[in-house]
């Protein structure tokens, strides 16, 4: 038997509802998802996808928007206090399920029998670490170079109770690729954010804008995932239950809690060697390389989990058959945009934020390489826990946060906020992409036969960028034709590079035909 097929860490198949087995077998209620056909399994999750992926522009054109007016009202200084509080809490919402979430998606069985105990688990556990990060508040934010935050983390880390309330329905949701009710919920929140953190900045509230917004976004959708998810209102604790979710859970909290550290160690070690305001470039910058991760990876994760979980089910190959198509369409959506936020950052940077923000724009440059690198592991990691593989994502995480965490320090220290970028950059591809790969390997999900397909998009990757360098030195005008015409160019021939002309052929046919 190939290490594929068994559960993490054991030698035997894992008996019906249980997590991790590729044995398992749903419910009737289920509608016998385990043997369904990959073709059914694909049109659930392309609808699921579709609803993420809109949910997700949804809420970050909100959080643009809101980036975009409190960046107006708010100094540097005050984003850099808020990203103190941003890391302290996307710590403990990696870690505050003990990875409940992720064991409801990918449960055997029904998912009520489970529920009780999941719940009563998440949410005692985000009552301690909500305890534990309260009183810690003011020496984390001593140790990130502003103890001012320490309120604001208080604030901004409450949201970790609603999650632990709301896991096993978010769960449920996303097993039955229910993804436009999440969706409805989340966009519902993001407004809500909106109309309370935009009239605290006029208000002269600082860094508790931005917490009191989202916590605020966060109680509404909680209050509509509770009303959504559809699961008996109970709590519960099966001592069987509670074992096989803390087995399978303990390693996913301790991976996700790593790669917290992994997204955010820059923060406090930018603010301890460079002060807040430092720091509030750092932030700026990282959210726009995060545009793309958080619009298209967390749309993507809604489904991949739960999708990746049903190929599992079947033969071994149709697992592998799907990451072969997965990995080429990723790479192809996120290098066009990589290439173009490299090359045209200080525009990009000038013209949504002003001027006062320009420094952030050397940062983004070096970012843009993280921002393709966390794609990649993102979807590998989704891939090994729908092995019920969480001890590989806490080797893959671990080794990455090893290697970084010095790194970025002593960049940070020889070049400021662009050496943590650098060092981010690094990092990513000489370290975390081969301990992704080889991960998958030993999971039975080689990547070799992924390889021819992405010549293309490589390829079309260089001749964008080289395309976008010589439009913009031949543009003579201001910010908004530097930046819209040498990227409408390089995207352009990035296009014309990467899709096949009998695609185009094809669409020229079915364009005729509507006419």
């Amino acid at each position: 038997m190939s290490e594929s097929e068994l559960p993490a860490g054991q030698g035997e198949s894992a008996p019906v509802g249980t997590i991790g087995g590729q044995t398992g077998v749903d419910s009737p209620a289920e509608g016998g998802e385990a043997a369904a056909p990959v073709g059914a399994i694909g049109r659930k999750a392309g609808r699921g996808l579709r609803w993420s992926l809109v949910g997700n522009l949804g809420t970050k054109l909100g959080s643009f928007t809101i980036g975009l007016i409190l960046a107006r009202l708010l100094a540097p200084a005050d984003f850099g206090v808020f990203a103190v509080a941003l890391a302290a809490t996307a710590f403990v919402m990696h870690v505050n399920d003990i990875g409940v979430i992720a064991a409801g998606v990918q449960w055997r069985g029904k998912l009520e029998d489970m529920a009780p105990t999941g719940t009563t688990i998440a949410i005692a556990f985000s009552t301690v670490v909500y305890a534990v990060f309260f009183f810690g508040a003011p020496a984390f934010a001593a140790l990130a170079g502003a103890p001012d935050a320490a309120p604001v983390v208080r604030l901004l880390t409450v949201i970790i109770i609603i999650d632990g309330i709301t896991s096993c329905r978010s769960a449920a949701l996303m097993r039955r690729f229910e993804q436009d009710r999440l969706t409805k919920a989340t966009m519902i929140g993001m407004a809500a954010n909106f109309v309370v953190a935009v009239p605290l900045a006029f208000a002269g509230a600082g860094a508790y804008s931005f917490a009191g917004g989202q916590v605020a976004g966060c109680v509404v959708t909680g209050i509509l995932v509770w009303r959504m998810g559809n699961l008996p209102a109970r709590l519960g604790f099966d001592r069987a239950v509670a074992r096989k979710l803390l087995k399978f859970g303990i390693p996913l909290a301790a991976s996700l809690g790593v790669e917290s550290v992994l997204l955010n160690a820059d923060y406090v070690i930018v603010g301890n060697v460079l002060g807040a305001t430092a720091l509030g470039y750092y932030l700026l910058a990282f959210n726009v390389s995060n545009w793309v991760p958080g619009l298209v990876g967390t749309a993507v994760r809604y489904v991949s989990i739960p999708s990746f979980s049903r190929l599992a089910e079947q033969e071994p190959e149709a697992l592998a058959a799907g990451v072969r198509k997965s990995v080429p369409v990723l790479v192809s959506a996120i290098l066009p945009v990589a290439a173009l936020m490299a090359v045209l950052a200080p525009y990009m940077v000038v013209f949504l934020y002003g001027g006062q923000w320009g420094p952030s724009a050397y940062v983004l440059r070096f970012l843009t390489v993280l921002m393709v690198v966390r794609m990649l592991t993102s979807l590998s990691f989704d891939i090994l826990t729908s092995l019920g593989a969480t001890r590989s994502t806490v080797v893959l995480n671990a080794g990455w946060a090893i290697a970084l965490i010095p790194a970025l320090w002593f960049g940070t220290h020889l070049d400021g906020i662009r050496g943590a970028a650098i060092a981010h950059g690094i990092v990513a591809l000489v370290v975390a992409l081969p301990l992704a790969v080889g991960a998958l390997h030993r999971a039975g999900v080689p990547l070799l036969p992924v390889l021819p397909a992405l010549i293309r998009p490589a390829v079309g990757a260089v001749l964008c960028t080289g395309a976008t360098l010589v439009a913009v030195r031949l543009i003579d005008g201001g910010v908004f034709l530097h930046l819209f015409v040498p990227g409408l160019v390089g995207l352009l021939v990035f296009v014309l590079t990467v899709v096949p002309i009998d695609q185009f052929r094809r669409l020229r046919t079915r364009l005729a035909r509507a006419r």
